[in-house]
Formats: C-alpha cells, structure tokens, sequence
C-alpha cells in the first residue's frame, strides 16, 4: 500500500504567504504602539495623550495647507543638503586619508573630537560665529554627520581586497573603469549603511537647530505646538519627520537591492 506525498504549497502561493508573513512582523510593532496610546487617550487629559484621530487630521491639515507643507520641504531640503555636503567632504577626507598616513594621523583625531561634541554645542557655536539662518543650519548639519561618512569611507576603502585590487589592475583599466568595476561596488554597501545611520540623526539635529536659530520649518512649529501644549500638533509635525526617514530609508533599501541583486542568497540563516 503506497502512501500518497502531501501536496506541495504552489511556488507563487508560497512567496505570497512569506510576503505577507515580513510585512505583518514589519507592522506589528506600529499596531501594538497605535494601540497602546489610543488606550491610554481614554485615561488621560488631550493635552497628554490626544486621540489618534486629532493627530490624523491634524497631519491631513499639514499635507493639504501649502504654508504648513511647505515648513516640511524646508527642514528635507536642510537635512538632504547638509547630508550631501557632509558626505562630499567626508569621502574627499577619507581619499585624502587612505592614500598619505601623515594626513590620516593628522584628521584621525580632530574628527574624533568632532565626535564628541554634542549637536547642541554646533548650535551655538553657529549662531555665534554666523548670521545667516540657512547657513547655521547647513553647518550644524555637516558638522554632526561629518565624522562617520568619513570614517565609514575610510573604512570601506580599507577594506578592500588588496590582492582583487592587483588583478585588477594587471589588466590595465582606465581610472573610470576602474572605479565602476573594482571600487564602487566594494565602498557601496557602507556608503548606503553610512548614509541610513546619518540620515537619523540628521533628522534629530535639525530638529533642534531649528528649534534655536530658524523661523520655519519642522522644529519651530514643533516649538509653537510646545508653546501652546497643543500635544496633538506636536505628534503631527514629528510624524512629518518619521514619513521622510521611512520614504528615505526605503529608497536607500531600493538602491542597495538593485545594486546588488547579483549577490546570491544563503539558503539558510546564521
């Protein structure tokens, strides 16, 4: 008597199933914390923990009022120009480092002690040595997020194959090639790592440079709502933060997947 196999899951069934099975532990979190302040929202005063739903209309209000939304494309442009600045000097540090030691021992330090300087600091300092208001912005930015893309750089031309980079070259590759080929796809995936980290922080730097030195964007309507105790406004404005660093983080992910859709896939995790 012969046993009948059990029927196996259809391949597009089975994607669909794993599909839906990361984006439910993806959303989980979110659901448990909507939901633990909507109940806390039945306890407590508004003005500590506002309904869910205020602060929904309240971020429909910012979408669709052009003076509030464009508050939002402000503090973006800040935080995308002063990533930008930072990881253009960044990588020209780090190519200044990795190819002379005396430059390496002489940066190595000061950016170590830019480091430890808190965000705050750069904001006084700014408003002290600048007037204009973007311009303190974009410095406070490049300063704070200066130090990791140069390191992370650094890091990810050091790390590359010493003995791959000879072979390479035993095939005598124009410098574009030889960037497109060999150099790129190895600083490639620390770069994007390097550019997810700053972009957070980033988003919180701004936030308080445009707490103490700026008449408009995301940080100083978050200063008015404070003014006001208006709590719900508060979540609004922050939410306008959290939705570019998820849109953001995203396109970076898309970046970094397509760039490297060649690597193969383990068929068993650590």
């Amino acid at each position: 008597m012969s046993e009948t196999a059990p029927e196996a899951t259809p391949l597009p069934a089975a994607l669909l199933l794993a599909a839906a099975k990361r984006l439910g532990m993806s959303v989980l979190p979110f659901v448990v914390v909507i939901l633990v302040w909507q109940f806390a929202s039945l306890f407590f005063p508004r003005f500590l923990f506002p309904s869910l739903i205020d602060v929904f209309w309240r971020c429909l209000q910012i979408f669709s009022d052009g003076s509030m939304f464009a508050d939002v494309l402000a503090t973006i442009f800040r935080i995308l120009a002063g990533l930008a600045g930072a990881f253009i000097v960044g990588g020209l540090l780090a190519l200044l480092m990795v190819r002379s030691r005396a430059v390496d021992n002489f940066l190595s330090p000061i950016l170590t002690l830019f480091q430890g300087i808190p965000a705050l600091s750069w904001v006084v300092f700014a408003i002290i040595w600048f007037h204009g208001v973007e311009f303190r912005i974009f410095f406070i930015m490049v300063m704070t997020t200066l130090p990791a893309f140069t390191f992370q750089v650094l890091g990810a031309l050091r790390g590359m194959s010493k003995d791959l980079m000879e072979m390479v070259f035993s095939f005598r590759p124009t410098r574009m090639k030889l960037f497109r080929v060999m150099i790129a796809p190895a600083i490639l995936p620390d770069i994007l790592t390097a550019w997810k980290v700053n972009l957070g922080n980033a988003s919180r730097v701004v936030v308080v440079a445009e707490l103490v030195g700026a008449t408009g964007g995301v940080g100083y309507q978050l200063l008015q709502q404070q003014q006001l105790f208006d709590m719900a406004g508060a979540l609004a404005w922050t939410l306008q933060l959290v939705f570019f660093v998820l849109i953001v983080q995203g396109v970076l992910t898309l970046i970094e997947n397509t760039a490297f859709r060649y690597r193969a896939v383990a068929e068993r995790s650590l």
